[in-house]
């Protein structure tokens, strides 16, 4: 290797393997295909290896490439993490921060928190991060996560929220077309709305539903935005938050006693808790979710 490769090259490497292609990776970055493909060109030349496979399909990334993938994401979350940083100013609410949260947490409860947030906070900007995959706040992935599962690294801030109820809804005009399950068997014969893939979670709750598997969801889907948008048009009957089914009027819950308690948990990197702006929103968003409870 004659010499340290700019991290521009290993970021357009970076966006090359998630598009699978030079002319998607050019869109993500805002630069034109001819650069896209010098940057690879001038990467595999430094590494004296070659980083991608080209075939009709597009670009597969080479072990090498693969290899070092992790390696340029962390670059990646570090380089953002400091622009967030350098976004504000010191001791003042103003600059970015960016929040990592599940789908239907941050459509549900999130924007309406955010809303007053900026109110309060006009120079205040947010990053809004939907996935139920957990981002590792120690590689600042995102400064603030709201999670299902207690963090367990110990150089996190971290506060517990009351626990979410979930339980059975569908929307009124199914049950009157379909009728209302008296018993847990009864599901059996209605549309039910679950999740595509057989998780520990999804197991757990199977468990507690005898009868009832994975082949007796007539709608499978793991966003859980997807469900709940589904239980809300009338599909058939699926789980849902309690407190976002008791706003709408047209959901019904059924089987009532039947109830699966959902923690959560709010957690930033202990280093940012000094820090005016994320504190602002770590703040926010405990006394937030908290009202829910």
């Amino acid at each position: 290797m004659n010499t340290d490769p700019d991290w521009a090259l290993y970021r357009t490497m970076l966006a090359v393997i998630e598009d699978g292609s030079l002319s998607g990776a050019a869109r993500r970055l805002a630069l034109t295909q001819p650069t896209v493909a010098r940057h690879i060109d001038a990467l595999e030349a430094i590494l004296g290896a070659d980083l991608f496979i080209r075939s009709q399909r597009g670009l597969a990334p080479t072990d090498l490439a693969l290899a070092l993938c992790p390696h340029a994401a962390m670059m990646a979350s570090t380089a953002a993490a400091l622009l967030r940083t350098a976004s504000g100013t010191v001791g003042e609410v103003a600059g970015t921060v960016r929040i990592s949260a599940s789908d239907v947490v941050g459509v549900e409860h999130l924007l309406p928190i955010l809303v007053r947030l900026r109110l309060a906070h006009p120079r205040l900007s947010i990053e809004l991060v939907l996935t139920d995959r957990v981002d590792d706040l120690l590689r600042r992935e995102a400064d603030i996560a709201v999670r299902n599962t207690e963090p367990t690294q110990g150089a996190l801030l971290a506060r517990r929220l009351p626990v979410v109820e979930l339980g059975f809804h569908a929307r009124q005009d199914y049950l009157e077309r379909r009728g209302v399950p008296a018993t847990i068997a009864d599901l059996a014969n209605h549309d039910l709305i679950g999740f595509d893939a057989e998780t520990p979670a999804l197991r757990a709750m199977l468990a507690h539903l005898p009868g009832i598997g994975r082949g007796n969801f007539a709608l499978r889907t793991d966003s859980n935005l997807a469900q709940l948008a589904a239980i809300r048009a009338g599909f058939g009957i699926g789980l849902c938050q309690v407190m976002i089914a008791q706003t709408d009027p047209m959901l019904v819950r059924v089987l009532g006693d039947i109830t699966f308690p959902l923690p959560l948990w709010i957690a930033m990197h202990e280093d940012l808790k000094t820090n005016a702006r994320c504190r602002a929103v770590f703040d926010a968003l405990v006394q937030g979710l908290g009202d829910h409870g």
